[in-house]
């Protein structure tokens, strides 16, 4: 695909700003420029291409913004509201969507630029020391294995759907396209088992390897772990997902903040983030037309976001009263008008760390992965224990009993406007308002540039053929 051919210059050289790491004189070049595979040539250069894989994760059309916010939008049934005068993300929340919305496009895309270079860096990983070969691979490997969880997620039926050997999902794109070859280069779209398996590699791996901590905004096993569980709750392979959200529970050496609302707006990761996206003034998702603090965050507030995705009132019936996650939220107005509306406190500061998976969802998960599994109990806890311990941060009451349902519903309460809802709803086979889980429009469509070019590429059922 033509988006795979090249790594852009400017991604190598804002990661190398965020982490201090020193630009050689080959990397130092013009923004705007490309560099390809083959001038990949010392340590340094493979080490800049790994920083700018996770600053291109940085991306409003991947965790900085669309991951979590197109998944809300398409997984929201009364939850939330998009209120802003964006054409494609109304249609998004509308779940009437197009073949060239440019919404899925830019996922699509930039998600593949990811790849590009994680691939890149594990072809080139005979240039690295052999005292940090295996740590390096593994973050590439963590990169790309989490790149494709979410774009199976998007682009494909949900592995809960079954027939995952017939039902088709993104092209698996392994090696860096060093001299562009369309006979090889240009590919099908992959079944979704097999993306799953590449997942599983690739993450299995990467939890193998990765070091126990690292500096922050960079991955560590345990966050090769979260995202293992999340993967093995979504194939319903329950003593799985409790096995590895335990070991993240009980090893990190993480801790839930003190209050609820500690783990969020902060400037660098929180003591209870297993993975987070990191932003500053100089290297963010946007503040203008883009990024999760933009698309959140009232325009009434100063420094102002858009005020688009408000919190529909009926939603905060989900909590009790005295549950300080009903209480974190404010009245604002939008940019379109809207006025009085309620926004939540999650996403209100610009320039601040975005949690991609925080410890609250790993006991969770340990929870419902236990109320599930009908084996042998995964780790110290009961299911109930654990979902009192997160009550129990946000002063809402103890419950009595739970059951598994029950604990999705806390699921509902603690990661709401996180990205959690659709994947959650899907891999439960959960109705969004009155369309199954299976319907067209809650799956993204292949974006039409992309079948321009590459002819293999088929069409998601009910989108233009």
């Amino acid at each position: 695909m033509k988006l795979t051919r090249y790594i852009s210059i400017s991604l190598l050289t804002g990661a190398l700003l965020l982490t201090g790491a020193a630009c050689n004189k080959k990397l130092d070049v013009v923004p705007g420029q490309s560099i390809t595979p083959d001038q990949i040539q010392t340590a340094a250069d493979v080490k800049a291409v790994l920083f700018g894989a996770y600053n291109s994760m940085q991306h409003f059309n991947a965790f900085g913004e669309r991951y979590p916010l197109i998944a809300d939008l398409l997984g929201s049934a009364g939850q939330t509201a998009f209120v802003g005068t964006f054409v494609d993300y109304r249609d998004v929340y509308n779940k009437a969507m197009v073949s060239s919305n440019s919404i899925a496009s830019g996922i699509w895309g930039r998600a593949y630029i990811i790849i590009s270079s994680a691939n890149t860096v594990l072809a080139k990983a005979d240039l690295l020391d052999e005292n940090e070969r295996d740590a390096i691979t593994a973050e590439a490997r963590f990169i790309r294995g989490v790149t494709y969880f979410e774009l199976v997620n998007f682009f494909a039926l949900p592995y809960s759907a079954g027939n995952q050997t017939v039902n088709e999902a993104v092209p698996l794109i392994l090696d860096p396209v060093e001299v562009y070859d369309a006979s090889k280069d240009i590919k099908p779209r992959a079944k979704v088992a097999e993306v799953y398996a590449q997942i599983l590699s690739d993450l299995t791996e990467a939890a193998d390897k990765m070091p126990a901590t690292n500096p922050n905004g960079r991955a560590t096993k345990y966050s090769a772990l979260a995202f293992l569980s999340r993967v093995y709750l979504a194939q319903q392979k329950y003593t799985e997902a409790a096995t590895a959200a335990n070991e993240v529970i009980t090893k990190s050496g993480l801790s839930l903040t003190a209050t609820f609302d500690k783990a969020f707006n902060n400037i660098s990761n929180s003591s209870e983030d297993v993975f987070a996206i990191q932003q500053n003034n100089q290297s963010n998702a946007g503040t203008s037309n883009n990024g999760l603090t933009t698309m959140y965050a009232a325009y009434s507030l100063e420094p102002s976001g858009r005020g688009d995705v408000t919190v529909a009132p009926t939603y905060l019936d989900l909590y009790e009263d005295g549950d300080d996650r009903k209480a974190f939220v404010y009245e604002g107005d939008g940019i379109a008008g809207n006025q009085g509306s309620t926004y939540t406190g999650k996403w209100t500061l610009f320039y601040k760390a975005i949690p991609v998976v925080r410890l609250s969802e790993m006991y969770l998960t340990r929870a419902e992965a236990n109320a599930r599994s009908g084996g042998a109990q995964v780790g110290a806890n009961t299911p109930l224990q654990d979902v009192n311990f997160v009550r129990a941060r946000a002063n809402a009451t103890a419950l009595a009993t739970v059951t598994a349902d029950q604990v999705v519903q806390e699921r509902f309460r603690e990661l709401a406007f996180e990205g959690d809802w659709l994947w959650t709803k899907k891999r439960l086979k959960m109705n969004v308002g009155t369309k199954v889980y299976t319907d067209n429009f809650l799956v993204l469509p292949v974006p039409q540039r992309e079948r321009d070019v590459n002819k293999q590429l088929t069409q998601n059922p009910g989108y233009d053929q």
